[in-house]
């Protein structure tokens, strides 16, 4: 049996899913559509199981977005694989005229309904109290009190949903008026439908119902005009006539007195909102952040990295030098833990991103942005894709789709990737730590953090001017209209919050780490074999060229000679004379080709191919044979500040990562705009990288 979870947007519909399934749950798309859709069981008191499924939040069931157009999808059409036996609609208690407006669509739909009451505390903190009793004998359908954050009133839930999936109760409280009654007719005729609502939705918005055919849309404009039917009509008085039924059985139901509340919200509001001081205080939150990412991390990664670099070389001293055990060594954990070694700092990330959408203050970051990104030309629901561009590219493209105006949203999925997401902290935190001393400024401000927090900031801005110049290009003057709800402050879930940081960190380690694992060893084959027969002659060619040397210094030339001969070094030696001007030596040039597949694998990269033809001293941590590695030519580090910073522009602007482009090629149902997007993102990184190494070498 199906249950599908439907409310508008923040009223608690996701959280009530996670306590109903207890985080067993799938993401898939919808049939035919590129829009997510979360699936998971829940267990009823009885023990039967039914499949539960989050439908994206909608305020009606007239679509202005690809996501609200899923919902009308679904619902209009029984045969739907997704059609549910029963649905639950989630309101907040504390807005509840404008939340029944859905309900009562729904249930008209003829789709056995319970309704769920959430946030009452918060309604009754403002003043309002509702009997559930009246409530329930007004509307003929099961009422449940609940409060999905924290679980309450789950189990009174299921008890609920067990008793409707038996009665299957389908609640009708729909008049057609009679000048569309002999429209309403034709159409339930002609599509064997038994509920008018349902068919009077047919003739309103059968251009927008995508299983229909071009031949059965054509059948239902013909109705409409036969018989006179106005669809924009219908909509405005059918909205108009449910808000008046809503109105008067709220009367009966809901009492409305004084604010038991001490406003403290709106006192918050008041100040994290302001035009002026809203914005101090996110970016003294962003600093605290990027600061205890560092400050935080710096420990627990010298532990993982000298762990790695430890067991490297107790695997090297007591397994048998061969091929084998170089390629444990030297390409899988060198490069593997070339990202293990990261944890840390993601999982601070993510947790400051947990807290911050825990304690509602992230949906008033969202509304702060909209005030600026507007100056830019974007729309205002371009903000919630470029927040979420800060934990990752992919998803931040894909909820792109609740923008309505195509132009918009292409302009936003065009400049997300901009936003330095979590692949790219690994390479930021690894080079700020080579060339930004560990100091503070004036005592209080990190250098590292402040840095750090730069290169978000520029890749922000960035994506501003960006969508700024794009808007103009494409002279699209019309910008959609921006809603959200405002949550009320609450106290961080730590459960939700460690429950994110794991799933985040599981990804990071699982996801990169197949793709690392696969390039180590094969970066390790083409960095261990080579043309000709340089690579086994190594020893007598470099003992034949460098007489003086010997024990470690000619064991390391001849590492040195043996990478430079080998496929990887002929590759990084062709592609040496493009990165050059950058800062850049060849085997940087092989890491920037490797971190295509993902940003993260530069620092996999860097230390196989360090591994493998460098240093073999005691100190073999990561940070160490970065430090050591030196230019031959100038006989200076290679990891200077010129060359550390033009990399950590580079990275901002690149776009460095497959699976973004993927999914651009899916959101956007062509390669031409993944193509133009992956070229002026690779000009912008290579001129911005150009010139920052041209003024500071």
């Amino acid at each position: 049996m199906k249950v599908a979870l439907i409310g508008n947007p923040n009223s608690g519909k996701t959280s009530l899913f996670n306590q109903l399934t207890g985080l067993r749950q799938k993401v898939g798309n919808f049939p035919g559509v590129t829009v997510d859709k979360k699936i998971g069981i829940a267990k009823l008191n009885s023990g039967e199981k039914v499949e539960v499924i989050d439908f994206p939040g909608t305020y009606s069931i007239y679509p202005t977005s690809i996501d609200e157009q899923v919902v009308l999808d679904v619902l209009s059409n029984p045969k739907n694989p997704d059609y549910p036996d029963l649905a639950v609609v989630v309101v907040d208690a504390s807005n509840l005229k404008r939340n029944m407006l859905l309900f009562e669509q729904v249930s008209n739909l003829g789709i056995p309904t319970v309704l769920a009451l959430n946030m009452l505390d918060t309604a009754l903190d403002a003043g309002t109290a509702i009997d559930t009793i009246k409530l329930e004998a007004h509307l003929e359908v099961p009422v449940v009190e609940i409060n999905a954050r924290e679980g309450i009133g789950v189990n009174g839930l299921k008890l609920r949903l067990e008793q409707a999936l038996v009665d299957r109760n389908i609640h009708h409280n729909v008049e057609i008026d009679e000048k569309y009654e002999a429209a309403v007719l034709e159409v339930k005729q002609a599509f064997s439908l038994n509920n008018d609502y349902l068919a009077s939705q047919y003739l309103a918005q059968g251009d927008k119902l995508s299983f229909l055919s071009e031949s059965e849309k054509e059948l239902i404009k013909g109705i409409g005009q036969k018989h006179g039917f106005s669809a924009s009509a219908f909509q405005a008085a059918e909205t108009l006539g449910h808000f008046q039924d809503i109105s008067t059985a709220l009367k009966e139901v809901v009492q409305v007195g004084a604010e038991r509340g001490d406003t403290r919200t709106n006192r918050m509001d008041a100040i994290l909102l302001h035009k002026v001081w809203g914005y101090v205080i996110f970016f003294g939150i962003l600093f605290v952040v990027f600061n205890a990412v560092f400050a935080l991390s710096e420990y627990p990664m010298d532990w993982i990295d000298g762990g790695i670099a430890n067991l490297n070389n107790w695997l090297k001293s007591v397994l048998p030098e061969s091929k084998l055990t170089s390629l444990l060594t030297d390409g899988v954990i060198a490069g593997v833990g070339g990202v293990l070694m990261f944890i840390p700092q993601i999982a601070l990330l993510f947790a400051g991103i947990a807290i911050l959408e825990e304690s509602g203050y992230m949906a008033r970051v969202v509304v702060l942005m909209d005030k600026l990104i507007r100056r830019f030309g974007l729309s205002g629901k371009s903000v919630v894709p470029l927040m979420s561009g800060i934990g990752c590219a992919v998803p931040a493209v894909m909820s792109a789709r609740t923008i309505g105006s195509w132009q918009e949203r292409l302009v936003t999925i065009m400049v997300t990737p901009l936003m330095s997401c979590a692949a790219r902290l690994p390479i930021y935190t690894i080079l700020i730590a080579l060339v930004v001393p560990n100091t503070s400024l004036f005592g209080v401000f990190g250098l590292q953090g402040l840095t750090l927090m730069g290169l978000y900031l520029l890749g922000f801005l960035s994506a501003l001017l960006a969508g700024y110049v794009m808007k103009k290009i494409m002279k699209s003057e019309k910008r959609s209209i921006f809603v959200m709800e405002l949550p009320t402050y609450k106290a961080p879930r730590w459960g939700q919050v460690f429950y994110t940081i794991y799933e985040k960190v599981k990804t990071f380690v699982f996801e990169a780490g197949k793709v690392i694992l696969a390039i180590s060893i094969v970066l390790w084959v083409l960095a261990s074999y080579g043309p000709g027969d340089k690579i086994e002659q190594a020893p007598e060619i470099v003992a034949a060229a460098n007489p003086t040397l010997e024990g470690m210094e000619l064991e390391n030339a001849v590492s040195s000679f043996q990478l430079e001969n080998s496929y990887a070094g002929y590759f990084g030696k062709a592609i040496e004379p493009a990165i050059k001007p950058l800062g850049y030596d060849w085997k940087i040039g092989i890491a920037l080709i490797t971190s295509f597949a993902a940003r993260e694998v530069f620092v996999g990269t860097m230390s196989t191919i360090y591994s493998i033809g460098g240093d073999s001293a005691d100190d073999n941590t990561i940070k160490a044979r970065l430090r050591r590695e030196v230019n031959p030519e100038t006989g200076e580090p290679v990891f200077n500040t010129a060359t550390s910073f033009s990399l950590l522009i580079f990275y901002v602007f690149a776009m460095m990562c497959m699976s973004t482009i993927a999914v651009v090629y899916r959101e956007t149902k062509g390669w031409k705009w993944p193509m133009i997007q992956l070229g002026y993102m690779s000009v912008l990184a290579y001129v911005s990288a150009f010139i920052v190494y041209q003024i500071l070498k």
